[in-house]
């Protein structure tokens, strides 16, 4: 990531970097994620899709399946996983050998909105102080040994996104959040194909808010229309990896901090549907 004869000096991984004090020019060898099996960017091509929700699900889900789980807000202007988890109240913590992160119910946690001094403060920054903030997230944050860290990417196709994708090797791969509509899936496109163009594998596309079952009449509803996400699937050529239909309590229980993977309810069912095929292309 830097190269020995510029920034040795404040590197914080002097003490087991083996390019120290070589001599020579040479690419840092430290892998903050080294200890991580399986790192997955969720991404979408624009805001309001369920992104956040889908990220900490899909953390929920796989903790419940006995596995080691991170999840890294990355949206340093945006971040909402803390509330969605339930931890606003936390802190991040400077530790002897880094960032300790928050602990949600078992997953590890890190964001910007951990470190702000209210919940109603902005962070009101021009690109590259988010870009070193991303930074120290990923290479001063203590994960130790993970099965899965979930990255919920910002929307769109811009400078975080990027950045993260460079500055994290051995990238599992990216899942795709969009919705039914064409408006959404305009965007979501773009996404595909911007990691086709990092050369990062797109393990599938999610389609969130996929119909509305009455709870009257019992008929599905199709608010959004329907069936967009898994035919943009078909045409890129890429996994499609379920719809979740639009449920009230996936609202309600991401208010109060909590997951609807837990619940009884087809968007709980058909997730956890999800995860599992995910758990299969990673296998």
């Amino acid at each position: 990531m830097t190269e020995n004869n510029e920034n040795c000096e404040t590197c914080t991984h002097q003490g087991t970097c083996p390019s120290r004090n070589s001599g020579e020019a040479v690419t840092c060898e430290v892998d903050p994620g080294s200890k991580i099996k399986h790192k997955i960017i969720i991404a979408s091509g624009k805001g309001g899709v369920g992104k956040s929700t889908v990220s900490v699900n899909l953390a929920r889900a796989l903790l419940l399946d006995g596995f080691k789980v991170g999840i890294l807000d990355a949206d340093i202007t945006g971040p909402n996983i803390p509330k969605l988890l339930g931890i606003e109240d936390r802190s991040l913590v400077l530790g002897e050998d880094g960032i300790k992160p928050a602990d949600a119910g078992g997953i590890k946690a890190a964001s910007m909105a951990l470190l702000l001094s209210s919940r109603d403060t902005p962070v009101v920054w021009r690109g590259p102080m988010k870009m070193a903030a991303i930074k120290q997230f990923i290479e001063d944050v203590e994960w130790g040994e993970l099965d899965f860290l979930i990255i919920d990417l910002p929307p769109g196709t811009s400078d975080e996104p990027l950045s993260v994708a460079q500055l994290i090797p051995d990238l599992a791969g990216a899942i795709i959040v969009t919705t039914p509509q064409e408006v959404s899936l305009l965007d979501s496109r773009k996404a595909v194909n911007m990691v086709k163009t990092m050369k990062l594998p797109v393990i599938g596309i999610i389609e969130n808010m996929a119909g509305l079952m009455c709870p009257h009449c019992h008929q599905r509803i199709d608010i959004f229309q329907s069936g967009g996400g898994e035919r943009m699937a078909e045409e890129m050529n890429v996994r499609f990896l379920g719809s979740i239909p639009i449920d009230p309590q996936v609202c309600s229980l991401g208010d109060a901090g909590q997951t609807f993977v837990e619940g009884d309810t087809p968007a709980a069912d058909i997730f956890r549907l999800i995860v599992e095929r995910l758990k299969n292309i990673l296998r």
